[in-house]
């Protein structure tokens, strides 16, 4: 029994096994083996390597963004000239990644008191006597509470509110700010690859101050120009200016760094797009309610000592700006890990053609005999 244990300790430790081979001299089942190995290795060298950079360490960049608008708009409606600038139409203010540039809007004076509830077409707020009109009591699709009386005159209730309510079932058509198609944006962006400690502008080496103050972007002759062009940020997501600008729409701007620092890092660059993300709903086959984009806002004021306030329902164009950064440079670990999963897929190749043989060629059972050595115990 000792010796037994101790021989069979000898042979684990001490005895080195390798597979059997066989040269199997068969030409399909060759020229399969070489064209599986071609495509593995085609694979291997083509994607892994140079398309998904295997031999690389990846890092995503933390980016800000400033932005800044330009552009005047004049107006003379009903005989009263004004000047828009951008104080007037940016909001909110701070030049931030998501903002709104105003193209039309509805203008209401309004003062506390009681006046008719505004008709809104569908007959939600019409009324028939004083006791359709709850006193104390709001709808929710009204502007104030009802006083309790019915006016005859509008057939709706009377309500105490901010009045005269507004009426914006009619948009100004075209837009009252038309000029804001030849506004200019200004970009100035900049991110950090933190593994790589590397930190970029989309101010590059050749945009300098001369070069801004006369460029203006366009993806063919002025790629890295940061100013823009409203109305063609707009067209280039897929929107019609003209119709946007009257009800309002969004559009994304995405500012896209796919940089190779294996590379000179004054080719590390970014690429403008520019995305369509909520418009007019004109090219949907089914209607959509609330179309467009606007919000409300009101400049208070005192008149005769008398508080009042312009409400102004604002259409505009929603901007969001979005930056996605992506470094990569070489590394042995990614590399070795890379080619080694790729010398673990060349083992497909011979077992497919272990299957090929073993299984399904008419002398499957002789290179059976030729592969394994059977013995009885």
């Amino acid at each position: 029994m000792k010796n037994t244990v101790k021989g069979s300790f000898s042979n684990f430790f001490f005895e080195y096994e390798t597979p059997r081979q066989v040269i199997v001299k068969n030409k399909r089942v060759a020229v399969v083996c070489r064209i599986i190995q071609l495509g593995v290795l085609a694979y291997i060298v083509g994607w892994v390597f140079m398309y998904e950079k295997g031999y690389q360490t990846v890092d995503t960049a933390i980016g800000s963004v400033f932005t800044k608008m330009k552009g005047l708009s004049y107006t003379n409606i009903s005989g009263v000239e004004r000047m828009w600038d951008v104080a007037d139409y940016v909001f909110p203010e701070q030049g931030d990644s998501s903002f709104v540039v105003m193209t039309n809007y509805i203008s209401t004076i309004q003062t506390q008191g009681k006046c008719p509830e505004l008709p809104d077409g569908k007959n939600k707020n019409k009324c028939d006597s004083d006791a359709d009109c709850d006193e104390g009591k709001y709808k929710r699709t009204g502007n104030g509470h009802m006083t309790g009386k019915c006016v005859n005159s509008t057939s709706t209730c009377e309500i105490y509110s901010w009045c005269p309510v507004e009426d914006d079932r009619q948009i100004p058509d075209p837009p009252i700010l038309r000029a804001a198609e030849n506004y200019t944006l200004f970009i100035k962006n900049s991110i950090t690859f933190r593994q790589f400690k590397v930190i970029r502008s989309n101010l590059v080496e050749a945009v300098n101050q001369s070069y801004i103050n006369r460029c203006l972007y366009n993806p063919t002759n002025d790629p890295l120009c940061p100013i823009f062009r409203l109305g063609d940020i707009v067209e280039r997501s897929g929107f019609n200016f003209s119709e946007i600008a009257r009800v309002g729409g969004a559009v994304g701007i995405l500012i896209d760094w796919d940089c190779n620092l294996d590379r000179s890092i004054k080719y590390c660059k970014p690429n403008y797009e520019f995305y369509g993300l909520y418009g007019t709903g004109k090219d949907d086959k089914e209607e959509k309610p609330s179309l467009g984009y606007n919000f409300r806002y009101g400049k208070y004021f005192v008149e005769n000592k008398v508080e009042k306030r312009t409400l102004m329902k604002v259409f505009g164009i929603r901007i969001d700006i979005v930056v996605h950064g992506r470094a990569g440079q070489f590394d042995i670990i990614p590399t070795l890990t890379a080619i080694g999963s790729g010398v673990g897929i060349f083992g497909v190749a011979t077992v497919l053609c272990d299957l090929l043989l073993l299984y399904l060629l008419p002398k499957r059972d002789y290179y059976k005999n030729m592969k394994f050595k059977n013995t009885e115990s």
